[in-house]
């Protein structure tokens, strides 16, 4: 069964955590989704980062100027969002636990976005770097492994499927895979705004923007001088699409 694409846009004021919970309420019904967007200019985190004394303080003056701060279901760090950068995520129904498919979750994800870019002469691979905003060790990287900078973040969200969709063994759960992508946002703009959240909740994170790269800067790299913007965005939206309907999940 095919992907079938679902939440197109979002809304200015729209909360990524209620857009995650939607798409997941799809999956229970049999479905596999997929939502492809760029999001208004804001950060995302994780709800531990509740813990900071200094959290609701800085987020209130992050949204006062302009950059709201936005809780989401699934684990890691603080994820800048904003124009350039494109969230692709997938939410289906997998008939084993976290433990058996997280890695086939990740390495799909990573699979689908990769094919995407590798159509637009970007090659990629998956692997941890260390001071990039998010690190983990499925980021989509570009460049050599050692000296490789973060292309893309990766993050999934787990929840056991309906007692309508069980099977027998009880084990059927639903999957949410996300993954931010940088096409043509300003590496340096994104990781100073990460870094002033992280500062202004007295987090003692902080990253490099020598450690990220986007999709536009990796094509210049290699000689593709020009890349606009929007026809930029367009083309990478384009291949993503297409992949994610020719790479089916892990079931």
């Amino acid at each position: 069964m095919p992907f079938e694409f679902a939440n197109a846009a979002v809304a200015a004021d729209a909360d990524p955590l209620q857009d995650e919970l939607a798409l997941l309420d799809l999956a229970a019904q049999g479905r596999q989704v997929a939502g492809l967007w760029e999001a208004p200019l804001s950060l995302v985190v994780p709800r531990t980062y509740q813990r900071h004394a200094a959290f609701e303080a800085a987020r209130a003056e992050f949204a006062r100027q302009g950059c709201p701060v936005f809780l989401r279901m699934s684990g890691g760090g603080l994820v800048p969002q904003g124009p350039g950068i494109l969230n692709l995520s997938l939410a289906y129904a997998v008939g084993r636990p976290p433990g058996a498919l997280s890695d086939a979750v990740y390495q799909h994800l990573c699979e689908v976005i990769g094919t995407a870019l590798q159509s637009l002469d970007v090659e990629t691979h998956w692997q941890a770097v260390a001071g990039s905003f998010c690190d983990g060790r499925y980021n989509l990287a570009w460049g050599p492994p050692g000296a490789a900078r973060k292309i893309a973040g990766t993050a999934q969200y787990w929840r056991r499927a309906p007692a309508a969709m069980q099977a027998p063994d009880g084990q059927r759960h639903l999957v949410l895979a996300h993954a931010v992508l940088l096409v043509t946002a300003d590496p340096e703009q994104i990781n100073a705004r990460a870094n002033a959240f992280e500062a202004a909740i007295d987090s003692g994170r902080r990253y490099d923007a020598g450690k990220i790269v986007s999709v536009r800067e990796a094509r210049a790299a290699q000689g593709f001088a020009g890349d606009d913007g929007a026809p930029l965005m367009m083309q990478v939206a384009a291949a993503l699409r297409h992949s994610v309907l020719q790479t089916p999940p892990p079931a």
